[in-house]
C-alpha cells in the first residue's frame, strides 16, 4: 500500500501545483500498468483524488428541437468510440495488419461526433451538449497527515507467496520512482513483508524457545541426561515429519498455522516410555544385582514399550480428536483455522511414529 505525493512547491510543467486529479493520473497511467506486470499481482485498487473523464453535458431544449432523445446521443458515442480491424494485405510473403483508429483523442473529437443528418445537415453533438473534462463521481477520499492524496493498494492472486510478491513490488516501485514526474513520488505506507518477517521471527522465537525450555524440564525431572536427550529427539523428528506434510498439501508456515503446535503434548508419550525404560531397567538390574547384558536392556526396553503403547496410542487419538470437527468448517473460518489443526495432528502424528 503506498500514496502517491506531491512534494511541497512541486509543479507541473506549466507552472501550475500538482491537484487531487494530476496525482490521480499519475497512478491510474503510470503506476498501475506497471505494477499490473508484477508476478502474482492480480489487481490495483485507488483510492483519493479524482479520476479524469469527458463529460457531455445535454441540453434537453435542444434535443427536442432536433427531435433527439439522450438514448441516441449514447449510442452515437459508442459507435464513434471503438477500433476496427480491417484484415491484412499480402504483400512478398508478409502480411501487413489494417487497422481503423477510432477512439476519440479529446474534446474535440466528441463534440465533432454525428449523432443524425437532417435534410442533409449534420447535427453534432457539440449542437446539442456541452462537451468537456470534468471529475467521476468519487465515494471515498484518502488523507496523510491532514492533506489529501491518493492511496494505492495491490491485491496478491490466491496461493502466491505473500513475502515474494511484497518483495517483487517493492523492487518494481523503486523502478516506478525514477520515471515519475518531478515533484511527485510514492510512498510505502504499510508493507506486507514487515509483518510477515515478524510473523516469522516470533514462529522461530517460540519454538526455539519452547524445545529449549521442554528440554531442560525433561532433564530435571528424568534426573537422566541420555534419557532427556532421547526424549527431545522427538521434537525435531516430529517437526520434520509436520513439515513435510505442509509442503505435500501446500500449508503456508505462519503464526496461526505453527503457533498451535505444544511440544509438551509431542513429547508427552516419549517421556512415558523412556521414563518406563528407565524405571524396568533399574528394576531388573537391582533384582539381578550385576549390570545387564545388551540382550537383557533390549529385551526391558521392548517390554517396557510394550507395557505403554496401547495408552499413549489412545491418548493421543483422543488429542487428534480433538481437532476432527475443525476440518468440517467452511469459509473463512475453514481457511483460519485448517492449517492449525493439520499442523497439530501431523506433529501428533509423528510423535506416535
Amino acid at each position: 500500500m503506498w500514496t502517491v505525493e506531491a512534494k511541497e512547491g512541486a509543479k507541473k510543467a506549466d507552472g501550475t501545483p500538482y491537484t487531487p486529479t494530476d496525482l490521480r493520473e499519475i497512478q491510474d497511467w503510470i503506476i498501475k500498468p506497471q505494477l499490473r506486470n508484477v508476478a502474482g499481482v492480480t489487481e490495483i485498487n485507488a483510492i483519493g483524488g479524482h479520476a479524469k473523464q469527458y463529460q457531455v453535458a445535454h441540453w434537453p431544449d435542444k434535443l427536442i428541437a432536433h427531435g433527439l432523445t439522450m438514448a441516441d446521443v449514447v449510442q452515437a458515442l459508442e459507435r464513434n468510440n471503438t477500433n476496427v480491424g480491417a484484415g491484412y494485405i499480402e504483400r512478398r510473403g508478409e502480411q501487413y495488419l489494417i487497422r481503423a483508429p477510432g477512439q476519440v483523442r479529446g474534446v474535440a473529437d466528441i463534440g465533432n461526433i454525428v449523432v443524425k443528418q437532417a435534410d442533409s445537415v449534420p447535427i453534432r453533438i457539440r449542437d446539442v451538449a456541452d462537451v468537456g473534462l470534468g471529475e467521476e463521481l468519487r465515494t471515498g477520499a484518502a488523507t496523510d497527515n491532514g492533506r489529501e492524496v491518493v492511496l494505492g493498494t495491490v491485491f496478491m492472486l490466491i496461493g502466491e507467496n505473500s513475502r515474494t510478491v511484497s518483495q517483487a513490488v517493492d523492487k518494481r516501485m523503486a523502478e516506478i520512482n525514477k520515471t515519475l514526474p518531478s515533484g511527485v513520488h510514492a510512498v510505502t505506507v504499510y508493507n506486507r513483508t514487515d509483518l510477515v518477517d515478524k510473523a516469522i521471527a516470533t514462529v522461530k522465537k517460540n519454538l526455539f524457545e519452547g524445545a529449549v525450555l521442554v528440554i531442560a524440564i525433561l532433564f530435571l525431572f528424568l534426573g537422566n541426561l541420555r534419557a532427556a536427550l532421547i526424549t527431545a529427539l522427538v521434537i525435531p523428528l516430529s517437526m520434520l515429519f509436520t513439515f513435510s506434510g505442509m509442503v505435500s498439501q501446500k500449508v503456508s508456515a505462519n503464526l496461526m498455522s505453527l503457533g498451535a503446535l505444544d511440544f509438551g503434548i509431542i513429547v508427552d508419550g516419549a517421556v512415558v516410555i523412556v521414563e518406563n525404560c528407565v524405571r524396568r531397567l533399574a528394576h531388573a538390574q537391582a533384582h539381578h544385582g550385576r549390570t545387564l547384558t545388551l540382550k537383557e536392556r533390549f529385551h526391558e526396553v521392548f517390554l517396557a514399550a510394550q507395557e505403554a503403547r496401547r495408552p499413549l496410542l489412545f491418548g493421543q487419538l483422543i488429542i487428534m480428536i480433538v481437532y476432527l470437527p475443525i476440518f468440517a468448517l467452511s469459509g473463512v473460518e475453514g481457511r483460519m483455522f485448517h492449517p492449525m489443526a493439520f499442523t497439530v495432528v501431523m506433529a501428533l502424528l509423528g510423535a506416535m511414529s
